[in-house]
């Protein structure tokens, strides 16, 4: 390098790569020539190194060339192309995760079960798409609600897929999704009773009263104590004697227990059972908080009246 300037061979082999590839980044025009000798070949000096065996690192890394463009115009984009390679792997090892796990399902399953489980697994995306439990519970809410009370709803009802899922977890998630897709619960009739059934109330002062109620429930739950306790189960009361523009009162309640019985339903409760799995261990349930208050309600009236 008599004039301080590499041909193309002798940058390749300083950098331990072929020709093929030298010339392949420098007609991209990721790698610069610092000029051309007498005879029209390129010349390249020390920075084309330094670029180049950057260029390498990240291509080891799996990124895709246009990346690798975007990632040499400066730090700031270079933060982005890992950013977004970050986001791309993450997504990528959830789904072999999903793949795993319901591999393993499979793989340790009576023979007697495993064509059903293969069916169950067959109708959804791996990882599952959410956007069936959404669909479902959109339904059944009352089409007065502002939108921020059904996005606040939906994030407390609608399992997000963990990102490392149990055999048994797979399997919730793939019923849970063949209930919600079932024809016959989207069937005229089979939605279930509005929460107050007996005549007009106000369905976004209810869910926000009940918002208020769960999560004092919930924080009694992470305290290992009922979840009635705090003051939820008059909160819980109350978000319904409010909804109907009523006072919370002995006769309230007792009126109240009725409808609460009623429940939601055998769908909605099949729902509970096989989501109460699928959301973060240390993160009480909606419906199954919802359950130990109306529960709480109707012995408490029993108890006052015998």
């Amino acid at each position: 390098m008599s004039d301080g300037l590499w041909s193309i061979g002798e940058l390749a082999e300083r950098a331990g790569a072929t020709v093929k590839t030298v010339r392949y980044y420098t007609d991209r025009g990721l790698l610069p020539e610092a000029g051309r000798s007498s005879g029209g070949h390129r010349r390249y000096g020390p920075e084309a190194l330094d670029r180049l065996r950057l260029i390498r690192s990240l291509r080891v890394l799996d990124l895709p060339v246009p990346e690798v463009e975007r990632a040499l115009e400066g730090d700031e984009l270079l933060e982005e192309v890992v950013a977004g390679q970050l986001r791309e792997l993450g997504s990528r090892l959830t789904a072999l995760r999903w793949r795993e796990a319901s591999l393993r399902l499979l793989q340790g399953c009576p023979a007697g079960e495993r064509a059903e489980r293969l069916r169950l697994i067959g109708a959804m995306s791996v990882p599952p798409d959410t956007t069936a439990l959404a669909r479902f519970w959109r339904r059944i809410l009352p089409l007065r609600l502002p939108q921020r009370v059904v996005s606040a709803v939906l994030d407390s009802v609608v399992p997000q897929p963990p990102e490392e899922p149990s055999p048994a977890q797979v399997l919730d998630f793939a019923r849970l999704h063949a209930l919600v897709s079932d024809p016959r619960v989207h069937r005229p009739g089979s939605r279930p009773a509005p929460p107050l059934p007996d005549g007009e109330y106000r369905p976004a002062v209810l869910y926000d009263g009940l918002a208020e109620a769960y999560a004092r429930a919930a924080a009694e739950v992470r305290a290992g104590r009922a979840p009635q306790d705090g003051g939820a189960l008059d909160c819980f009361v109350a978000a319904y004697a409010h909804a109907r523009g009523q006072r919370d009162s002995p006769d309230f309640r007792r009126g109240l227990v009725p409808l609460l019985a009623l429940g939601d339903g055998p769908v909605i409760n099949r729902y509970w059972k096989l989501a109460g799995g699928l959301f973060a261990p240390d993160e009480p349930v909606l419906g199954a908080l919802h359950h130990h208050l109306s529960v709480a309600l109707r012995l408490q009236v029993e108890a006052e009246a015998g």
